[in-house]
């Protein structure tokens, strides 16, 4: 019973506090808040210039794999572009306050499409990807898997795009 009683507690006492706590989350005397929340929210073309010299100078690119590594870059910086101009899309409609009228069917098509450009996007990585993963030495194979690999805190979960 005690159990039931504090888990109550715990409970009412969370909801209690929840208008209090967004209150305090949409303050008017947090300027920065809105400023971090768009940081924290960047577009992909905001970071693509970082990710690349990063996975260069990773990678130890030589002079002799440097066409193959800006075919790769190209490839990515096309799709941080795309990724640009869709996503600035999507925040003026959200802006705008227009109200969602697509069906059910309606959104599963979307969701499809976007799934194929998805995989018309990974197409195009792997096209440039594959001639640099074959000019690679062994130790740089090892870094590539690697940089592929990691997930977590302030690391991109295995992805070059």
């Amino acid at each position: 019973m005690n159990r039931f009683l504090l888990s109550a507690v715990v409970v009412a006492s969370g909801l209690a506090l929840t208008p209090v706590v967004y209150a305090q989350a949409v303050s008017p005397t947090a300027p920065d808040q809105g400023r971090a929340a768009e940081r924290a929210h960047a577009l992909p073309g905001e970071r693509i210039e970082a990710r690349l010299a990063y996975a260069k100078t990773a990678l130890k690119i030589t002079p002799a794999q440097e066409q193959q590594w800006n075919a790769l870059a190209e490839v990515m910086r096309k799709h941080a572009r795309v990724s640009d101009e869709q996503m600035t899309a999507r925040r003026a409609a959200r802006s705008a306050g227009t109200p969602d009228q697509s069906t059910a069917i309606d959104r599963l098509q979307r969701r499809q499409e976007m799934m194929q450009a998805a995989s018309a996007r990974m197409t195009e990585v792997l096209e440039a990807a594959k001639p640099l993963y074959a000019s690679f030495t062994d130790e740089q194979k090892k870094e590539a898997d690697a940089l592929l690999s990691r997930g977590g805190r302030g690391q991109h979960r295995g992805r070059w795009h």
